[in-house]
């Protein structure tokens, strides 16, 4: 599979076979993020798509789990990715598992016929980064999105029979917004009920405006210590049914995880621990986006 360079993909995909259909972030604009900055957003031709997934058919017939790159495929028309998941389900007889990147605007744009036919063809499940569930947060970040468009559009795709993983990133509120940040984020998943939660922290890297207002003494990322602190109200102000959380992402300093409600005091043990100097964290050296 030849991409087109940087690409990306959740942890839990890493098993995934990746097909690139769509390059770039449709909304490209958030200040924390550079992932795409390289890129303008766009579906690359149907044809190429359906040669590659040919050659991967011939090549892997056994292929049971795809992920739909770039940064948010759903921005893409429901026709186009509707052909795309009909290819992939004649091509992969054992396929039980089709996945990719969604924002707030891309649910709230498509329309509930058009996400229960994207189910139906065999779209399960969208990753959406969350962020904060502050308002202030969010628009400081330039995220485009409020923390209620952000609950409904969540609720939308759950509607439609999607599954939901949301990320939301640690330090974001910088050292002066912690509080609000944990809180309000909690809050905001709470309202959610996300199938899978992650809690990853901001890495500061050069090409994203938030390292820029950084470096000149604008923002001031909470050291670990705050991290943990941040990462302790957030658990402690869950109150998730039966969501799967992970704080275990290479960017976090303790990586934990577990099932929320039921592990909830094991969770919080093990970061009260780490603040006590009696868990180890992860080497900075070994930390990564």
């Amino acid at each position: 599979m030849r991409y087109d360079e940087p690409l990306f993909r959740p942890p839990s995909e890493a098993d995934s076979l990746i097909f690139q259909v769509t390059l770039g972030c449709s909304h490209n604009a958030c200040v924390f993020c550079a992932m795409y900055r390289s890129k303008t957003y766009r579906a690359r031709p149907l044809e190429e798509i359906a040669s590659e997934i040919g050659r991967a058919a011939r090549n892997a017939p056994d292929i049971s789990r795809v992920f739909l790159a770039d940064g948010d495929a759903l921005a893409a028309p429901t026709p186009f990715l509707l052909e795309i998941l009909q290819m992939l389900g004649k091509s992969f007889p054992r396929l039980r598992r089709v996945s990719l990147y969604a924002t707030p605007q891309n649910l709230l744009a498509k329309s509930p016929s058009d996400l229960v036919a994207l189910h139906e063809a065999g779209l399960q499940m969208f990753y959406l980064g969350l962020e904060s569930g502050s308002a202030t947060v969010l628009k400081a970040q330039a995220k485009g999105v409020t923390p209620e468009q952000a609950v409904d559009a969540v609720r939308k795709g759950h509607a439609a029979g999607l599954r939901s993983s949301i990320m939301v990133l640690l330090g974001l509120g910088g050292v002066d917004g912690t509080t609000e940040h944990a809180n309000a984020t909690a809050e905001t998943c709470n309202e959610m009920q996300p199938l899978y939660l992650s809690a990853l922290t901001w890495m500061p890297v050069p090409e994203a405006p938030l390292w820029r207002l950084m470096e000149r003494g604008g923002f001031r990322l909470p050291d670990d210590d705050g991290i943990l602190a941040e990462l302790e109200l957030l658990i402690r102000r869950l109150d998730l049914r039966d969501t799967v959380f992970r704080a275990n992402h290479a960017s976090n300093p303790l990586p934990i995880g577990g099932r929320l409600s039921r592990d909830r005091a094991s969770l919080l043990e093990a970061v009260a621990a780490a603040r006590a100097g009696q868990l180890r964290l992860r080497p900075r050296l070994l930390r990564g986006t």
